[in-house]
């Protein structure tokens, strides 16, 4: 295993557990407001400190960039990091939530993992080297178009301007589709991706530490993902994933929604190198027959 994967993973398991031991006392656990419909809990932060604890324990001189305690450090290595995505559904009791983490060198993604607390499931993956779920090859699915296929989305809640956009989109792919999901954990929908359980993916407004680790896993298991336009991602804003052909058709099909659509990516300093993340794009494994 990749030494920074190695740490990534005693992290995100350790972070499950604080997570894990909270679901008793739902009821009693602080709440903060972050923005509208944005919520953070002490168990976010419970989380993340045990997750930058054990990244320091071993590598104190990375930087870090971390949804609750923001940025620090200045290194050619940065770890990006979500303790609980998909709090709101946490603090609900919805069983949909998990641990994001990822780390990049030199502004391309080189390790990820996202692991569900509540199903025990390790998504992990390598750059060159592979998607996994529980040490097992992960692919995206062989679908090769939009007849047939299941759909993640996210509702924009934190950019109510691009709602009548999105559900634009939402009209305009509904018909054309098996299902369309909103689970409420985009983590979770790019590993679900990436491991071939739903064809597709798309939501605006992300941040870098809701889809950094999700990205990798999908490219790693031979998917596409890139900004609604099909321009680079650049770990936030608005999000296309899928299939090679299903994020073809999704890119076609939304088209016509984009000019009031169009976010750009979360200005957080964290972008991918050129000819990184747009190189794998451009170049990731053709889909088999």
């Amino acid at each position: 295993m990749h030494p920074l994967l190695n740490i990534a993973v005693q992290a995100a398991r350790r972070a499950g557990e604080v997570i894990a031991r909270s679901i008793p006392r739902l009821e009693g656990i602080e709440i903060a407001t972050k923005s509208r419909h944005d919520y953070v809990s002490e168990v976010d932060r419970a989380a993340e400190a045990e997750i930058i604890a054990i990244i320091r324990r071993h590598y104190p001189e990375h930087a870090i960039l971390a949804e609750e305690s923001g940025a620090s450090g200045d290194h050619e290595v940065q770890w990006i990091i979500d303790p609980l995505d998909g709090t709101t559904n946490f603090l609900h009791g919805f069983p949909v939530y998990a641990v994001s983490i990822a780390a990049q060198v030199r502004g391309r993604l080189e390790v990820a993992t996202v692991f569900d607390p509540m199903r025990l499931e390790l998504f992990t993956a390598t750059r060159g080297a592979g998607a996994q779920l529980e040490n097992h090859k992960i692919r995206v699915s062989r679908r090769r178009e939009l007849d047939g296929a299941l759909l993640a989305t996210g509702f924009p809640f934190r950019a109510n301007a691009h709602l009548d956009a999105y559900l634009g989109m939402l009209r305009a792919v509904m018909p054309q589709v098996a299902g369309v999901r909103r689970p409420g954990a985009a983590a979770l929908d790019l590993a679900y991706l990436a491991s071939g359980r739903v064809d597709g993916f798309w939501e605006m407004g992300l941040q870098p530490w809701d889809t950094a680790a999700g990205a990798l896993l999908v490219l790693e298991a031979g998917g596409l993902i890139s900004a609604l336009d099909g321009g680079p991602y650049q770990h936030g804003g608005d999000v296309l994933a899928g299939t090679p052909r299903v994020h073809a058709a999704l890119q076609a099909l939304f088209a016509p929604h984009l000019p009031a659509a169009r976010t750009p990516a979360a200005s957080t300093g964290v972008e991918v190198a050129a000819g990184a993340m747009a190189g794998t794009v451009a170049g990731a494994p053709a889909e088999t027959a």
